[in-house]
């Protein structure tokens, strides 16, 4: 990983044009080709400007002076240019091979309850694997659907906004493969916020509230159906 912390201006265009002006600014470019831009104030998780991979990453001047970063958005290019006045800092780490992300015991338990029972998940769904592979991280559960239809499922304990972005970003993926043109998301959780659940449902993605107790076979689920 190499980090640079200059003094810089970066324009972002593509789906819409951002600029930010000359500051110190941390740039973080990972060996997968993802790039990201922080400054020190604001929230502390989430970058300034960031660009995900596959990306094609071109420098000018040594000391370096300019960075492009460039990555295709199906028929157009999103492209980050970054403009170094001063270089603070540029050093590289070797970060070893990337321990995969260990899930709480309730989201893990959860993942394997479901993936035992993906009909919970949405009606006639089966499962094709656990931790489907992209290349921007796994998806917890990839199923077909009664039309036969791949399904993507993320699963959370407490579905948040951030998590409706985790599986957006998943299907963006993942619908790059014509096979998967047409795939669909569906995030389960115990607890679905209304904020994660209507941003959900604005991009047609499904919400399934679970019930760890019922997935368990501790009790019986509610009863939708009843005679009077």
């Amino acid at each position: 990983m190499r980090l640079i912390v200059a003094r810089c201006s970066v324009d972002y265009t593509g789906r819409l044009t951002t600029h930010l002006p000359e500051a110190v600014r941390l740039l973080m470019i990972k060996n997968d080709g993802g790039v990201s831009i922080w400054h020190d104030g604001g929230s502390s998780v989430k970058p300034q400007n960031w660009m995900t991979p596959p990306t094609v990453i071109e420098t000018e001047g040594e000391p370096i002076e300019r960075m492009v970063v460039r990555k295709r958005a199906g028929a157009t290019e999103d492209r980050l240019d970054i403009r170094i006045v001063e270089v603070v800092s540029d050093v590289t780490h070797d970060m070893g091979e990337a321990a995969a992300l260990e899930k709480d015991g309730v989201e893990a338990h959860l993942q394997e309850l479901l993936a035992e029972q993906p009909h919970w998940c949405g009606e006639g769904f089966r499962l094709v694997r656990r931790e489907w592979p992209t290349d921007i991280g796994p998806v917890d559960l990839m199923c077909r659907d009664e039309q036969d239809g791949w399904v993507a499922v993320e699963i959370k304990r407490v579905a948040t906004i951030d998590a409706v972005e985790q599986l957006t970003r998943y299907l963006q993926r993942l619908r790059e493969d014509p096979a998967m043109a047409d795939c669909q998301g569906v995030l389960a959780a115990q607890q679905i916020k209304p904020q994660a659940r209507v941003l959900a449902e604005s991009r047609g993605l499904r919400c399934v509230e679970v019930d760890l107790a019922v997935l368990r076979g501790e009790r019986e689920p509610d009863l939708t159906l009843f005679m009077v």
